[in-house]
């Protein structure tokens, strides 16, 4: 049995998807990315990183969101793992 690493969502790949397992950071940015409905057992998908790396798209419920590598590495995360 292999134990999973828990990770941040700045670290995904394109056409990773995630469950988020804790979201760390200062109150305000932690509030922020609350509001915008990044929490704990929600299910998130890279998308892709912008041509210079920041910031990063990724979909959460259905939607499109934009967030700084910064912000991306306050969502802990755990990888879902592919099927074949």
């Amino acid at each position: 049995m292999t134990e999973e690493k828990i990770d941040t969502a700045a670290n995904m790949a394109p056409g990773d998807k995630a469950k988020i397992i804790k979201v760390s950071g200062a109150s305000n940015v932690r509030k922020k990315l609350l509001d915008m409905g990044i929490m704990p057992g929600v299910v998130i998908e890279m998308i892709r990183p912008a041509p210079l790396g920041d910031p990063v798209q990724i979909k959460i419920k259905g939607y499109h969101l934009s967030l700084r590598k910064t912000e991306a590495s306050h969502i802990l995360i755990k990888k879902q793992r592919q099927k074949e």
